[in-house]
């Protein structure tokens, strides 16, 4: 007698037979994993070049600062860069820094680099200002992650150890250009038409960074990892949000480099990843917090948001580009001037090379 064949059969090679078609479906409909946080040995890593920095600054081996004009070594500014691309402006950043090889400037500025480490093709020193050496021992970065602050805070830190006098610390990215001249930035920085090199390192100065408590998204924001997960460190009344991009001075870095107690919640993965930029929260809220009159509230960064795509915004490209364009971006309606603007794609190093001298350089 011959058995009937079972009725699972063709049940289960129909579901076989689906399963490519599940795979492919739920690749692309389903969210992606988010990204790690960042790891145990990291985070020991961050906090023994964090204590460095904050011992240095408490114990300075320097000497003092003589106040009798030719003899005092002038302040700084650090620029620091963050990236996970070729520095594909190196050449405009170049001539910033070096305009007609000038050895007059070289001893007002540094350069830090914080480069992906895991990114491929690995982003190679481009020499000149970015020597081999301004690349400092850099992690992972994810974009709207934690991880972005501990680059930052990573950057800082080099910069405070590397040199006492860094007095201002500049961030930007790969895709930032600079809209003045170097001097221009460094004699607006430091007030020198309001006052005499040998008085800047006396000077409380402020620090430029946006700073936002009104705004339509800001709930949705702070409760992106959570209903009441930022609780009781960081209340909703003391929620700030701004741009990424800033300029602090060295008092506020060093604060930076030691804080702990906010850390702990930024770092947190995200519930609702396009709701939650860490890096445009954590600075905003922490420094609006502990020191509301040392900040300026607003960024020295230009950015253009009327058509932002899925967080990122405007990226301008070489037939946008013009003298108008360069003042344009220059306008604000703070005390001082953009001094940078962003996002540039990379096609642009040569039409900005070619108006650098005669457009962007002339103050």
């Amino acid at each position: 007698m011959i058995s009937s064949p079972s009725p699972w059969i063709p049940t289960l090679t129909l579901l076989l037979l689906s399963l490519p078609i599940i795979f492919f479906f739920t690749s692309h409909i389903l969210p992606p994993p988010p990204p790690p946080i960042l790891s145990l040995p990291d985070e020991l890593d961050d906090l023994t070049l964090f204590r460095r920095a904050a011992a240095i600054d408490s114990h300075p081996t320097h000497k003092p600062i003589s106040r009798l004009g030719s003899t005092n070594r002038k302040p700084k500014i650090a620029f620091l860069f963050l990236t996970n691309t070729p520095l594909h402006f190196a050449p405009l950043w170049e001539r910033f820094f070096n305009p007609n090889n000038s050895v007059q400037i070289k001893h007002l500025y540094n350069v830090y680099v914080h480069s992906d480490p895991t990114v491929k093709p690995y982003v190679k020193p481009p020499g000149g200002v970015f020597s081999q050496d301004r690349f400092i021992p850099a992690k992972q970065t994810f974009r709207g992650t934690a991880t972005l602050i501990a680059a930052a805070r990573r950057l800082i830190a080099a910069a405070i150890i590397d040199d006492p006098d860094n007095m201002f610390f500049t961030l930007v990215s790969q895709h930032c250009i600079p809209l003045y001249s170097f001097q221009f930035v460094y004699n607006s920085l430091f007030e020198i038409n309001d006052h005499q090199v040998a008085e800047l390192k006396g000077l409380k100065y402020k620090s430029f960074i946006e700073i936002i408590d009104q705004d339509v998204n800001l709930w949705d924001r702070y409760t992106a990892r959570g209903n009441n997960v930022m609780t009781p460190e960081v209340k909703f009344e003391n929620f700030r949000v701004g741009s990424q991009f800033f300029t602090l001075t060295r008092r506020h870095g060093l604060m930076v480099v030691k804080e702990r107690r906010l850390w702990k919640k930024f770092r947190l993965p995200c519930l609702r990843p396009q709701s939650c930029y860490p890096e445009e929260h954590y600075f905003p809220t922490f420094l609006s917090n502990v020191d509301p009159d040392g900040c300026a509230g607003y960024t020295l960064t230009r950015v253009n948001w009327t058509d932002s795509v899925n967080g990122h915004p405007h990226t301008y490209y070489p037939s946008e580009l013009s003298p108008e364009l360069i003042f344009n971006l220059r306008r604000s309606s703070f005390a001082l001037p953009y001094m940078f603007a962003r996002k540039f794609s990379p096609d642009c190093l040569k039409p900005l090379m070619e108006m650098a001298d005669e457009v962007i350089f002339r103050d």
